[in-house]
């Protein structure tokens, strides 16, 4: 994706939105200022399913796979969804809070939902991400920042330390350009 823009409704134009149920309006619509990356993927370790689409949309069955048992009752989203292959989807406008921090803390401030944008990547802890993935999530943070007061990028694990682990130890942070 070489151009893409966020709206004054906070849709990325060019990207596939499915709409979650797990959002909801966030305490002051002009803070956001943080932009964190995680990383999912559902079954675990295996890519190019609708397993995250599902979970984000309240779809997961728990039948489906053993892991879905432990998960399907989440009510979880975020922002955004970069697949392998680059492909964008966005789950929750950025002007409102997607559920996709917990319980979160950066730098003095709990609560990191009411003022962040979440982009998850699908990958996992365990293996490199794809150039193309770096290439789409690249291109968004510029255009977030173009339309949001962005002031710092972290991973999920920098505001959940020893609760998450993600973005993990294969997320190359010297390919983001901040």
């Amino acid at each position: 994706m070489r151009n893409i823009k966020i709206n004054q409704n906070g849709i990325c134009e060019e990207a596939i939105y499915i709409a979650s149920p797990n959002v909801d309006a966030r305490p002051n619509e002009k803070d956001i200022s943080l932009i964190v990356i995680h990383n999912i993927s559902l079954p675990p370790n295996q890519y190019e399913g609708d397993g995250v689409i599902k979970l984000f949309t309240n779809q997961l069955k728990p039948d489906d796979h053993p892991y879905y048992a432990e998960i399907s009752h989440l009510r979880v989203s975020s922002h955004f969804f970069i697949r392998r292959n680059g492909e964008l989807i966005q789950f929750a406008s950025c002007n409102n809070r997607a559920w996709h921090a917990g319980v979160s803390n950066w730098q003095g401030r709990d609560k990191c939902n009411d003022f962040s944008i979440g982009i998850e990547l699908e990958g996992s802890d365990f293996e490199a991400f794809e150039t193309l993935q770096y290439e789409t999530l690249q291109t968004l943070i510029k255009s977030i920042k173009k339309r949001y007061p962005i002031q710092q990028i972290t991973g999920h694990s920098e505001i959940a330390p020893g609760r998450k682990t993600d973005p993990g130890p294969y997320f190359d942070w010297s390919l983001i350009k901040t």
